[in-house]
């Protein structure tokens, strides 16, 4: 199961890649033009900064409010045996026909209530777990389908040509499944949510901590309609931009907001760091271009995805803790007295603006509270990431492979030779179940492995061969082990 998590991690690193410089865009989008902010804010305003600023604020918006289109197709080519973009097709026909059957007006009719009577389970279908959902529908559709034969007359249909037609199907019987369960879902995380409303600043550290151990599902948004919005009375998101006090509420208002922002401001980047810092050598420039930029990202807006879909998956142990260290300080700050309140999300740009409202308090805490989240945040994430070994990005078994193998040249540049040398060693076309590749090396596994032929592999000038299991072979390339797989992946077809 790890190591299909693991896969999965990686499988998302695609789609994730397109999140940090939308957040970026949207912090400076919100910096120029801070009355497009969603509560409260002056949609008259107008001049060129406004219309720069509105402009970025929609340029970012575009990915980061579709993270669960990307995540169909980029799970759905990543985790595909072949990463072949009928794949990422089938991700997104799977997405499609969930999200569209599972839509309010269609559950109103397959109901037969009126719309706004349908459970509010299915205002929030459109989640990043429905995407990586979708996305696991339509690369396991592709790795079973892919070579489908069927009659004569059906046969325009054959192959690839299925995948998306067999992708719908079963996505049919999923939202028929999900009709019943996620509103069951749903409903239990919002009775946990009304659950802790009267355990105080204890109960805003269990709501943070829950908040982000939901954030891989989508699922943290039925928490969230219980404590930032007015579809429970709660409101604290609202009322705070509204301009009450906690005295107008009967609450301290804020409580359910102020603990994310030194976590997300200060202590997110301090785990990024620490990441850096544990990546391998030769790794360090991917993570600080990887996560660096989500902890600029976090910083300045409170956008932390892709910090965060950058290891959940690859260290699941590491991202309880995560979690577990937001709600520490969610219960640290609010016992403290520190309030502020956002409108996107707990970054620079809304802490500013939001400290100048009547239930901002003690806004200068930010700075103590923020060095403590960022030293115990890289202390707790290098201690774990080394202590137990964990994959976090930079750190990969990739990384391993690619150290051994360093040194490791091809004797011969001509790929396409190359490639068909090898792959006749390894017994030809037909007896590739799988071909993926690393930093140096070709990944293949074999239906036969008395097939295999290492004197011929070895004789196309590859540095080597590795067989770790019967069905696994490994070619050690060298760094331009990406042209021989391409090559291969040609023939292969």
């Amino acid at each position: 199961m790890l190591k299909y998590l693991q896969r999965l991690g990686k499988a998302l690193m695609l789609p994730v890649a397109c999140l940090p410089i939308c957040g970026i865009l949207m912090g400076i989008g919100y910096a120029l033009a801070p009355g497009a902010m969603a509560a409260g804010g002056d949609y008259a305003t107008s001049g060129a900064a406004y219309t720069i600023g509105f402009f970025l604020i929609k340029a970012g918006g575009a990915l980061i409010d579709n993270m669960s289109w990307l995540f169909a197709v980029g799970v759905a080519v990543g985790m595909a045996k072949d990463k072949d973009g009928t794949a990422g097709l089938a991700g997104l026909v799977s997405w499609l026909m969930i999200t569209k059957l599972l839509d309010p007006a269609v559950v109103a009719t397959l109901s037969g209530i009126a719309v706004e009577n349908v459970d509010p389970a299915f205002s929030n279908i459109q989640t990043q777990f429905i995407g990586i959902l979708a996305g696991l529908i339509g690369s396991a559709c592709y790795n079973k389908f892919k070579d489908t034969k069927l009659p004569d007359w059906l046969s325009f249909f054959s192959g690839k040509r299925c995948v998306a037609i067999i992708t719908a199907v079963i996505s049919i019987i999923v939202a028929a499944i999900l009709f019943f369960v996620w509103p069951v879902v749903y409903g239990a995380l919002v009775w946990v949510g009304e659950q802790i409303l009267s355990a105080g600043a204890i109960g805003a550290g269990i709501y943070a901590f829950l908040n982000r151990l939901l954030i891989p599902f989508g699922l943290h948004h039925a928490l969230n309609n219980v404590f930032w919005f007015t579809t429970f009375g709660i409101g604290d998101l609202n009322n705070f931009w509204a301009g009450l006090t906690s005295a107008d509420v009967g609450y301290s208002l804020g409580m359910y907001m102020s603990g994310f922002f030194p976590c997300m401001m200060f202590g997110l980047p301090g785990a990024a760091l620490a990441m850096i810092h544990c990546a391998k050598s030769n790794k360090k420039k991917i993570a600080i271009g990887l996560v660096g930029s989500a902890a600029i990202c976090a910083f300045v807006c409170g956008v932390t995805e892709p910090f965060e879909f950058a290891f959940m998956f690859l260290a699941p142990a590491l991202y309880v803790v995560y979690a577990l260290l937001y709600g520490i300080f969610t219960v640290i700050t609010v016992s403290l007295g520190f309030r502020a309140g956002f409108s996107f999300s707990a970054g620079l740009t809304d802490l500013i603006f939001s400290s100048t409202l009547p239930a901002a308090q003690k806004t200068l805490l930010i700075i103590p509270l923020g060095i403590a989240a960022f030293i115990v945040f890289y202390i707790v994430f290098r201690f774990a990431i080394t202590k137990w070994d964990l994959k976090t990005p930079g750190r990969e078994d990739d990384d391993d492979t690619a150290a051994q193998d360093a040194g490791a040249t091809l004797a011969n540049n001509d790929y396409t030779t190359v490639a068909a040398t090898v792959l006749e060693g390894l017994g030809g076309a037909d007896n590739i179940a799988v071909l993926d590749n690393c930093i140096t090396r070709l990944r293949i596994e074999v239906k036969d492995y008395t097939q295999v032929d290492e004197k011929k592999i070895k004789s196309a000038g590859v540095a080597g061969v590795m067989r770790p299991s019967q069905t696994t072979v490994q070619v050690i390339i060298g760094t331009k082990v990406q042209f021989v797989a391409d090559e291969m992946a040609k023939m292969l077809k």
